[in-house]
């Protein structure tokens, strides 16, 4: 499976740059990781504009954002198997940036996800997003990672 993960802004922090090296590391067993990062520019329809013209043909995909349905990590793990299963090989999140989603991306996702009621930092939404797509793919690949 091809795994693209869309985001508008560049990390700068070392914490957030080496947690998400770990996890994409940890991807690399499992699928094939791209990130690819965008100007955060404050103006959600341009962001959303770029962010549309990054996704690939045949993409699952997923919008994280805060109105989005709750799931629990085995409900994912669930949705990436049946992508597999339905022959959807491409996996493609997207992180807004710190101003949210366009609209238009939102219409365009397959399910908006939501990773709490909290309202976290984009960059460490970033983190969570990939540790979740490697407990997913943990799950359905019967390692203990997931206790």
């Amino acid at each position: 499976m091809q795994v693209k993960l869309i985001c508008c802004g560049r990390l700068k922090e070392k914490f957030y740059i080496d947690a998400c090296a770990e996890y994409a590391k940890r991807l690399g067993r499992y699928c094939a990781y791209e990130l690819c990062e965008l100007p955060e520019s404050g103006n959600l329809e341009k962001e959303g504009e770029a962010i549309l013209a990054k996704i690939p043909a045949g993409s699952y995909v997923i919008a994280l954002c805060v109105e989005g349905s709750l799931r629990s990590s085995e409900e994912l793990a669930a949705l990436v198997k049946n992508c597999a299963l339905q022959g959807k090989s491409r996996l493609c999140l997207i992180i807004g940036s710190s101003f949210g989603l366009s609209e238009t991306v939102k219409r365009r996702a397959d399910l908006r996800l939501s990773m709490s009621p909290m309202t976290f930092p984009h960059h460490l939404a970033r983190v969570m997003a990939l540790e979740q797509l490697y407990r997913a793919f943990s799950i359905n690949g019967g390692s203990r990672y997931h206790k």
